[in-house]
């Protein structure tokens, strides 16, 4: 009878495509979290995060060339994340010009149409490693590992979710333009804010090695790729609606643990607050658009401020003040290179 019933609920659900999506996020980013801390590995938060990030967004069904080619280009990520660190960061003036370099033809490329996935390893690899030169090597090469096993998880994750709630036949997602291989303007003035806002911020972090604090520098760093001045001074607000959210939610999810603090539990609550979560984002709600990255931040803030003889609630807010500061950053420092540097809103007004 159960399993008529489940049968019954599960073909249901594979007919409606907001259903489906809602169930594919929260099943998704469920069995992240439960390979995350069932087997903590280096860096394993960002398998749920980067989970959480591609089934938030609308993209159709990866192939399986798709997630090998992703795999393979974690992979080149790091390298040059690696080789960055080893070969360059001993020179500060050529690491500085190196790395501004890399992290504008990484915003250029992804505004020119290019792999978001390829992107957003781009960023994280080269802000991590310089941020961990300074540690043991063996430490380091684990969090190298670490950060591809973490990749390589939730690519997977991602396809398995896909496979359990597929789209249904009759639903149809917009198809993304090819990538354009020429010069485009437009691209490489956004690219230049990006970086501009970005490169100062990264150095801070990498300068006083604030190991700590590695994945608020990968969140505030992702609120750059929307450098529009109009789109990012939303993005920044959502992010940062989005960021006390996931705060508030973070923070009684934790006390609820500490009050029973079971590993089925935790898996249990959070599917159900997951699923509470997917169901708003994928709804018609005003406020729909802050809860995927909430979802983000509760599972950075969550995890940031655990471990043993850790004062939660410190590290809590202190982690909670950095999120929002770097929000901050980035809409002011966009809003300075808007007022002073106009010329780039003329040559994209030229460009059209």
């Amino acid at each position: 009878m159960f399993i008529k019933g489940f049968s019954s609920g599960y073909a249901t659900i594979l007919q409606d495509a907001k259903s489906v999506r809602i169930m594919r996020l929260s099943v998704g980013s469920t069995i992240a979290m439960l390979l995350a801390y069932g087997f903590n590995w280096h860096l394993a938060m960002l398998t749920p995060v980067f989970t959480v990030v591609i089934l938030a967004m609308p993209l159709p069904k990866p192939s399986l060339d798709q997630v090998l080619k992703n795999m393979m280009q974690t992979l080149l990520a790091m390298a040059i994340g690696v080789l960055m660190t080893l070969y360059l960061l001993p020179l500060p003036i050529i690491f500085s010009l190196v790395f501004f370099l890399v992290l504008f033809h990484t915003y250029y490329y992804l505004n020119r149409g290019g792999s978001f996935w390829l992107s957003l390893m781009l960023l994280i690899a080269v802000l991590l490693m310089p941020m961990m030169a300074n540690i043991s090597g063996g430490l380091a090469i684990g969090i190298s590992v670490g950060f591809v096993w973490s990749s390589w998880v939730a690519v997977w994750i991602i396809l398995l979710a896909y496979f359990i709630f597929p789209d249904p036949k009759h639903f149809s997602l917009p198809v993304k333009p090819p990538m354009n291989h020429t010069y485009v303007p437009i691209s490489a003035e956004l690219a230049l804010k990006s970086t501009l806002v970005a490169f100062p911020l990264a150095l801070f972090f990498i300068a006083f090695e604030l190991t700590d604090f590695i994945l608020v520098m990968i969140n505030a760093a992702i609120f750059t790729l929307s450098p529009d001045l109009t789109k990012g001074k939303q993005a920044i607000s959502n992010s940062l609606i989005s960021t006390l959210i996931g705060g508030f939610v973070a923070y009684f999810f934790y006390w609820i643990l500490v009050a029973m603090p079971e590993y089925y539990f935790f898996i249990l609550l959070f599917f159900l607050v997951s699923l509470i979560f997917a169901s708003i984002i994928f709804s018609e709600r005003s406020d729909a658009k802050y809860y995927a990255s909430a979802l983000v931040a509760m599972i950075i803030l969550f995890d940031g401020s655990m471990g043993e003889n850790k004062d939660f609630t410190s590290l809590f807010v202190d982690r909670l003040a950095l999120m929002s500061l770097a929000g901050i950053y980035v809409v002011l420092a966009l809003k300075v290179l808007e007022r002073y540097r106009p010329f780039l809103a003329q040559k994209s007004h030229s460009a059209h």
